[in-house]
């Protein structure tokens, strides 16, 4: 069992799958920083200073709370839909990330265009036929 766990690690596939996951994660705490320490900051201040990840529901509890936070701490029920909106933000970042950097990758496989190959050689045979109407052709002078 051990001999076939070093096989299946060893598989390129799985070492590029595991580089795929770390780089995947690296890239996420990039993104959300993107979202939560760029992005959303001005687009709040231009919808007059809304910070989106506070938008909240609460469900069960008593009274409106003036944050999250309180909510929370008080054991209200909440929907929480501005981390819903940063989390799609971040989302449509990513996809469109993973988008561009497909179409590059795609871009650099796609066959070059080949020169015009030159027309294949006719078999032994036909040119020995030629060969041979040519031999009769001058004989026959």
């Amino acid at each position: 069992m051990l001999q076939e766990f070093r096989e299946f690690i060893a598989r390129g596939s799985v070492v590029d799958l595991a580089v795929g996951v770390v780089v995947g994660a690296a890239f996420t705490a990039i993104v959300n920083s993107l979202v939560s320490d760029i992005l959303m900051p001005p687009l709040g201040l231009i919808l007059g200073g809304i910070d989106f990840s506070s938008f909240f529901i609460t469900l069960k509890g008593t009274g409106g709370y003036p944050t999250l936070e309180a909510a929370k701490a008080a054991g209200a029920v909440t929907i929480n839909y501005g981390q819903f909106l940063n989390a799609v933000i971040r989302f449509v970042i990513v996809a469109f990330a993973i988008f561009v950097l497909v179409k590059q990758v795609n871009r650099l496989h796609r066959a070059k265009p080949a020169a015009p190959a030159a027309p294949p050689e006719p078999p032994r045979e036909q040119v020995l036929l030629a060969e041979i109407r040519d031999i009769l052709k001058q004989s026959a002078r």
